[in-house]
């Protein structure tokens, strides 16, 4: 009961406070890429992230930042919720997401998400997507914006895995910038279409920075799903111990 009251007060927060701040967000044209990306992190970390803690009971640790390079790279992590696409803001430098071209229709939402640093992709486009994703990321690694790139493309369930995809390897390759594999147990407590929000303490484990120059796709993008899931394996064994059948499923998806 105390969780879907928790839950529905989120609800409610999205609702009245943060879909009308990023419809605001459409209409900042006086600001700068820059200016606007400060202006919304800065309001994420005192107001949603604050809702996720004190209201929704979720809080978050992280290992290993100080794997973190100093210059723009490709960060490849585990995407189980909506917790990682926000809290990552709070978490990394600043960052674009790689993200499907649909989202930016949403009322209020999409056309706040079109004022940030964003890439955007057309996912029926086929070899085309993979030209959107280097051609737009390698433009925002040079503003100094990281890549935040979900290779499973979906949501997957905790304990779950599906085929890795080859795109932000090969923007890294492309851009010879490293790639930063990240492995997180968000959907232990927010999962994927689930109303209801369960308390507890997130986990991001940030692996060490992979090198991309000079190097195959292939080679990347194995390196990095082989630490992630291994970490994920590693952090969160009771979600992998009988789920070999649900992580084939995933593969074949």
């Amino acid at each position: 009961m105390l969780n879907l009251l928790r839950s529905l007060c989120f609800a409610l927060y999205m609702l009245v406070f943060f879909l009308p701040f990023t419809g605001f967000v459409a209409i900042t044209l006086w600001m700068s890429l820059a200016q606007r990306y400060a202006f919304v992190t800065r309001w994420n970390h005192y107001t949603t992230m604050w809702v996720f803690k004190h209201v929704l009971g979720i809080s978050y640790r992280v290992i290993g930042r100080e794997n973190l390079p100093a210059e723009a790279s490709v960060i490849l992590a585990k995407h189980q919720s909506a917790w990682e696409t926000l809290a990552f803001a709070d978490i990394f430098p600043p960052a674009a997401y790689v993200a499907k071209r649909e989202l930016l229709r949403i009322p209020f939402f999409g056309w706040g998400m079109a004022r940030m640093p964003v890439v955007t992709i057309d996912r029926s486009g086929g070899k085309d997507a993979l030209r959107q994703v280097v051609e737009q990321g390698q433009a925002m690694l040079r503003l100094g914006y990281w890549v935040v790139v979900f290779p499973e493309g979906t949501r997957t369930a905790i304990g779950s895995q599906r085929r890795y995809k080859i795109g932000g390897a090969t923007l890294a390759t492309a851009a010879g910038c490293a790639v930063v594999p990240v492995a997180h147990n968000a959907g232990e407590f927010w999962r994927r279409n689930a109303f209801i929000k369960h308390p507890g303490e997130i986990v991001v484990s940030i692996g060490p920075a992979i090198p991309a120059a000079g190097r195959t796709p292939e080679e990347v993008n194995t390196q990095a799903e082989a630490w992630i899931e291994g970490e994920m394996r590693r952090l969160f064994p009771h979600h992998y111990q009988a789920a070999t059948p649900s992580v084939r499923a995933g593969q074949q998806g």
